[in-house]
């Protein structure tokens, strides 16, 4: 697989140099997306818009009306559109196209949402550069086939090359970041860790924008919700792993009522009860996977396992042949090994034994009904 060993950087790099020699195209923007809420969290951009474009376009695809946007691709039947497709090929009906693309010398795109049966966890889009022609519809459905492999590559890709360094100074309060926004994004208070994180984040990599997307997203979410709701102080959250290999999460609140308010950042390691989920979901475990591997963890046998979970062990035997084909582990202490990193607690996620399914169906429904 092309995602083998490669960093986001790479992998996008990778993958739309595969890409061009089959769907040609003079720019490319590859996004990570948090699962659980739908938000970006990063970005890769090859001969695409300027860097002072991206605020704006992050807005657009947060808070405005617009066409082929990626909430809309990830619930659609088809996770590929260009946008000639979806404008009739008036490109001028789109408010980013009109805004943004046209005046730095794009005409059409195409989206896709990198997606599968686990849900989605990026967005690549291919530009074309104006007087070009637009992409096909054969481009379309090419581009649209690849999603669950992107989906696939993609995740491993974040969430399998550098986990292990997630440990350190997971319980020093010390890397607890803060940042006030203020209504136009910019930065009126920030701690030493909170700069400590946008560093980490690549905030300096592009003058002229100083915060990195995962931060311009979660405040337009908190601005929105509070908008939506009539001041409703719900936290907006998502998860990403920075350029060094650890796992942050980000956390805003609006101080005030309205979308234009002020904003609060906060800045966190992900702990590993927080990031064990983000692993099994790089393996496609299903529930029930996740459940049978948290046992293996601790200790239990086949018919031990059997017993928990009211199964037969033939079944409980099957279950783990899955888990093996799927994480790539060749016994019960490599599977944990490959899991945890040799220093993550035995427990696969935070859901209560009783109810398993409930955090994850949850977490899948915000997904959907995000936008």
């Amino acid at each position: 697989m092309i995602h083998r060993g490669l960093d986001p950087d790479n992998f996008a790099r990778a993958v739309t140099g595969v890409l061009g020699k089959v769907i040609p195209h003079d720019g490319t923007c590859l996004l990570t997306i948090d699962p659980s809420t739908m938000l970006p969290t990063g970005e890769v951009v090859e001969n695409g818009l300027p860097a002072a474009a991206m605020p704006r376009l992050t807005e657009i695809e947060l808070r405005e009306r617009d066409f082929n946007k990626f909430t809309a691709l990830a619930r659609g039947r088809q996770p590929a559109a260009s946008l000639s497709q979806a404008t009739g090929g008036d490109l001028q009906r789109s408010l980013r196209q009109r805004e943004l693309r046209r005046p730095n010398g794009f005409a059409d795109e195409l989206r896709v949402v990198c997606r599968d049966e686990m849900g989605v966890c990026g967005a690549l889009t291919l530009l074309r550069a104006a007087g070009r022609p637009d992409f096909t519809l054969a481009e379309v459905r090419f581009a649209a086939s690849l999603a669950g492999s992107l989906a696939d590559g993609l995740r491993r890709t974040m969430l399998l090359t550098g986990a292990a360094d997630n440990d350190h100074h997971l319980d020093d309060d010390g890397d607890i970041g803060v940042i006030l926004l203020a209504p136009d994004d910019t930065v009126e208070m920030a701690n030493r860790a909170a700069e400590h994180w946008l560093d980490e984040l690549g905030a300096a990599d592009w003058p002229g924008v100083a915060l990195p997307i995962v931060i311009r997203s979660v405040a337009g979410e908190a601005r929105t919700a509070a908008g939506n709701d009539g001041g409703d102080a719900r936290v907006a959250r998502a998860r990403v792993r920075t350029r060094v290999g650890r796992w942050v999460v980000a956390r805003g609140s609006v101080l005030g009522d309205g979308p234009q308010c002020r904003v609060a950042i906060v800045l966190e390691a992900v702990r590993p009860p927080e990031l064990a989920p983000l692993i099994a979901d790089a393996y496609g475990f299903t529930e029930r996977e996740r459940a049978i591997t948290e046992l293996v963890a601790q200790g239990f046998s086949t018919n031990g396992i059997a017993g928990r979970l009211h199964l037969s062990a033939y079944t409980v035997q099957d279950h783990l042949k899955s888990i093996f084909d799927k994480s790539g582990a060749g016994s019960r202490g490599d599977l944990v090994a490959r899991l945890f990193f040799d220093h993550y607690a035995p427990r696969l996620s935070a859901q209560t034994p009783d109810h398993p399914a409930v955090h994850a169906d949850a977490a899948r429904a915000g997904a959907c009904d995000w936008l």
